[in-house]
């Protein structure tokens, strides 16, 4: 059985910089980040890239102190798929993008996903290591530099912009 530990981290949530990381029990980790996000997401895409790391037949346990993402993951999804997506009252589910994305992720994979709720910050081993590897990645997407703006191109289709009034003219479209 593959056992992998997640986490996700948010530097200021909702918005600020965040960080995903799994550890394989068994040796290899991966992590990554964003430049904003929610704590929510980043445990989720935390989920998500463990599972996609690791296809095949063997069974796989994911470990998670995020009880949100265990759920979504392996209670709430199944109603949410049957409800086009809504929640048992109609409303849309939030985070829903990547949380099809998990869907997929696990119906695809030939093995069973399993999931177990840990208590994060209590000097469990693997939780400790994906808690680190997450806070940081979240904080080198911080630092990374803001992306720069493309300069913006002069327009060449549509309609046509009307010379200005002449003065003392007022125009109202």
């Amino acid at each position: 059985m593959i056992i992998v530990s997640t986490d996700g981290s948010c530097l200021r949530n909702p918005g600020g910089a965040i960080g995903w990381a799994w550890v394989n029990h068994q040796g290899p980790a991966d992590s990554g980040g964003a430049a904003s996000g929610t704590n929510q997401i980043a445990e989720l895409r935390a989920v998500l890239e463990a599972i996609l790391a690791h296809p095949g037949a063997e069974p796989m346990l994911i470990e998670s102190d995020s009880l949100y993402a265990i759920k979504c993951a392996s209670e709430w999804i199944t109603s949410w798929r049957r409800n086009g997506w809504r929640t048992s009252t109609g409303g849309a589910v939030k985070n829903v993008e990547i949380i099809k994305q998990i869907d997929r992720a696990i119906t695809t994979r030939e093995g069973p996903v399993r999931f177990r709720w840990v208590r994060g910050h209590v000097g469990n081993y693997f939780n400790e290591q994906a808690d680190t590897l997450a806070g940081a990645a979240a904080r080198e997407a911080a630092a990374r530099p803001a992306p720069v703006a493309e300069p913006t191109r002069p327009r060449t289709t549509g309609k046509p912009v009307e010379p200005a009034a002449p003065s003392g003219t007022l125009t109202l479209f």
